[in-house]
């Protein structure tokens, strides 16, 4: 490599370039690190919440005996090292709100299926995105007990609410 330059300004534009490569080098290895950190976490939470799959749908319940949907993600996300409320409503609060074109699994769906129509009164976490309308998300269902199902299923999505994010890049 030729240099017009001489002396003390030849070093410092080689030390300029050199710190601008390795900053480079640094901030692409913190990002891979971190996305592998999430998919690792979301792995974990989406593995345990499929364990309790025919768990039956116990009202407060926590255990492989019977569990409610908020127990489920709890359950979860423990496995994971990460804390969540006790209830599905307080659950609703934490992270970053998310758009349903921007999900990604590990993120949590609140629904309002009581009689009140805004109240959040369930919770599932997302599991695959099959298709633009074809998102699946795990969730233990009053009847069925723990199981996956569409978001853009009838019932579903027509008391669909939000969504969030808890585990970040």
């Amino acid at each position: 490599m030729m240099f017009k330059t001489k002396g003390k300004n030849t070093y410092l534009l080689i030390y300029k370039i050199s710190l601008l490569c390795l900053s480079i080098v640094f901030l692409s290895s913190c990002a891979s690190r971190k996305a592998k950190l999430r998919d690792k976490t979301v792995d974990e939470v989406i593995k345990t919440a499929r364990s309790y799959t025919g768990t039956p749908y116990l009202w407060g319940g926590t255990t492989r005996s019977g569990l409610d949907c908020s127990g489920l993600t709890l359950n979860a996300f423990k496995a994971a090292d990460i804390t969540l409320p006790r209830t599905a409503d307080a659950q609703a609060i934490l992270g970053e709100k998310v758009k349903v074109k921007e999900l990604q699994p590990g993120d949590l769906l609140f629904f309002a299926t009581g009689k009140k129509k805004r109240e959040i009164t369930h919770v599932g976490i997302v599991t695959e995105l099959k298709a633009k309308d074809n998102i699946k998300f795990i969730h233990a269902s009053t009847s069925l007990g723990v199981v996956e199902t569409n978001l853009f299923s009838d019932y579903f999505f027509k008391r669909f609410k939000l969504a969030r994010r808890i585990i970040r890049e």
